[in-house]
């Protein structure tokens, strides 16, 4: 019964993370009380994985992570592109992989994704390249660098902690890199011979108006002198509550900022973004023309005081799962979001109701002020503009000197990891490297949480014999094809289980099993580990992956352009972990 309700729990809690229901936290939370409410798991087991090293671990990358941001590091590679992008596109490629796979061996590799992403989409713009040339290799190769050390990804930081909770050694900090750097180079490679030719040649448009399909949403309206509009504040008119965005209002021929409180007047020309139907409803109250056969560009949109911007919603923005209408971004800023493209499809119509996700593409316009303030916003990365922060030499090399110092001291076994890299954290904060503010932002809860929890989960699955069970399902179907086979087994089935579920979750699930498995056959668990842990983070089948998100919009994909360029990549990886892994980690012992 405890096997049944375990493995049942396990897909429940799977088609959760796949429907994305409720929050992936909320989802690990509910499954600990449910193992706590069974008496699977005391309260001690449960929630002992919150105070182990992992969670400081991670914790510590990320805080690093963000002052390598702060202090001007990635921007410093950024400004590099302009001096490479003289030797071409394949010069650009190559430099741009191998910095961002270096980088993410030792940042957040979402994190890398978001910070370069403005700096390459620039230069790619600026030299009349398709921006979808270099998109998905900027994503595969933060995802792909993330796999040559420790805490390159969080998922090797978690299969070291579940493999410390079960008396085997954890993985060491530089254990991974030897057939870490044949993954980067041989992704880097394919990505330059087979990979860039498979990508979508995606046209360079300078009209924005024009990508988001906003043309033909907007019009421009003549307020006559009985007009009941008149002497409406913009916030309170009719067009507001009919969800329109006035966009510029032209007075006596002087444009004007469309501010929430402005009062409007007869012979107001007024920018409209909304649906026709819509407009007509309005016409129908009288004192209102409507200018037929009116072309509009971006140039309407950025007259005088007011500019139009793309602002990248990042997996670590505070405003994810909020709506549009909830940000009040016209009262607080004079912000008016025109359109959000998701997924490359654009969002026009019912805008405020919107609520926004990981990778959304917000198209906003307003006074120059206020975008300042939302191109210096931690919620949002600019896109489609280079704005690289001021430099900071100095402060970027303590940075790089504390985490030099703090991988040093972890991996020559002078401090546990754990202290070195939080001894790191807290030097960035003390030297004013990291604001304070920026501190507890800069974290991912939702994976700390997520990892706590399915560190509980499988200890739950060893507890009841859940593990051994699968295991002995597993050995008596592929027993007679070979250990090589199983194990290669095993790695495909963590590759499925990325889809649904997030990396370091189901390398998770998938450990106890294996771990298991081993032992039965008599085979060494760390080779199955370590193949589990690759496995986990070079699922490239599709746009799942965060840093795959953020480039799904912006580079104009389809799902179908990552499964043709993804899939056969996944496959090459796959055979090179398998074929690599029992060499270094020999399956016997």
């Amino acid at each position: 019964m405890e096997i049944a309700f375990v493995l049942s729990l396990l897909a429940i809690a799977m088609v959760l993370f796949a429907r994305e229901t409720l929050p992936v936290d909320i989802v690990t939370l509910l499954v600990l009380l449910a193992l706590i409410g069974s008496g699977i798991l005391t309260p001690k087991e449960a929630f002992a994985g919150f105070g182990s090293d992992i969670i400081i671990i991670l914790a510590s990358v990320f805080i690093i992570s963000g002052a390598l941001r702060e202090s001007g590091v990635v921007d410093w590679l950024g400004d590099k592109l302009g001096k490479i992008a003289r030797g071409g596109e394949i010069s650009l490629l190559v430099y741009m992989m191998g910095s961002v796979s270096g980088l993410s061996a030792f940042m957040n590799n979402t994190t890398v994704t978001a910070l370069m992403l403005a700096p390459v989409t620039g230069m790619a713009r600026k030299h009349k390249w398709c921006p979808s040339k270099f998109l998905m290799p900027l994503a595969f190769a933060s995802i792909l660098g993330g796999t040559c050390t420790l805490i390159g990804t969080s998922t090797n930081v978690a299969v070291s902690g579940y493999l410390a909770s079960v008396g085997l050694a954890p993985l060491g900090f530089f254990e991974l890199t030897p057939v870490g750097l044949v993954i980067v180079v041989v992704g880097t490679l394919y990505m330059i011979f087979i990979g860039r030719r498979l990508l979508p040649a995606t046209t360079v448009s300078e009209d924005l108006t024009g990508d988001y399909g906003l043309r033909e949403y907007l019009s421009e309206i003549v307020i006559k002198e009985k007009s009941p509009l008149v002497g409406q504040a913009l916030r309170d008119s009719d067009l507001g509550k009919m969800d329109f965005r006035v966009l510029k209002v032209l007075r006596n021929a002087r444009a004007m900022v469309p501010r929430a409180s402005l009062v409007l007047q007869t012979g107001d020309v007024l920018l409209v973004n909304g649906p026709v139907e819509s407009l007509m409803k309005v016409r129908e109250t009288g004192g209102i023309d409507i200018k037929p056969d009116i072309k509009f560009t971006d140039r309407e949109l950025k007259a005088d005081d007011l500019e139009i911007l793309e602002l990248l919603v990042t997996p670590q923005s505070g405003l994810r799962g909020r709506r549009i209408e909830d940000l009040d971004l016209p009262a607080r800023l004079g912000v008016a979001v025109l359109a959000i493209n998701r997924h490359g499809e654009s969002l026009r119509e019912k805008i405020k109701a919107v609520r926004l996700e990981t990778g959304d593409l917000l198209l906003v316009q307003g006074p120059r002020e206020s975008m300042e303030s939302l191109r210096n916003s931690p919620d949002f990365a600019t896109f489609g503009e280079q704005n690289p922060a001021p430099h900071r030499d100095a402060k970027g090399l303590l940075v790089l000197g504390f985490l030099a110092t703090g991988v040093f001291l972890g991996a020559t076994g002078l401090v546990p990891l754990s202290a070195g890299l939080l001894g790191a954290a807290v030097a960035a904060v003390l030297t004013r490297c990291m604001p304070m503010h920026k501190v507890y932002t800069s974290v991912e809860w939702r994976l700390l949480v997520l990892i706590a929890g399915m560190t509980a989960f499988g200890l739950a699955m060893e507890k009841t014999g859940a593990a051994a069970w699968v295991a002995n399902l597993i050995v008596g179907g592929l027993e007679p094809l070979g250990a090589l086979f199983i194990l290669a087994g095993f790695v495909v089935l963590t590759v499925i289980l990325t889809q649904p579920m997030s990396n370091a979750a189901a390398a998770l699930v998938v450990l106890p099993i294996a771990l298991s498995t081993a032992e039965t056959l008599g085979l060494d668990g760390r080779s199955f580990a370590i193949a589990i842990t690759f496995a986990a983070s070079v699922s490239l089948i599709a746009p799942f992956e965060p840093s795959s998100l953020l480039v799904y919009g912006p580079g104009k994909y389809r799902f179908m352009d990552f499964l043709k360029v993804g899939g056969p990549l996944t496959l090459l990886l796959l055979v090179i972990i398998v074929t690599l892994v029992p060499i270094i980690w020999p399956l016997t012992h």
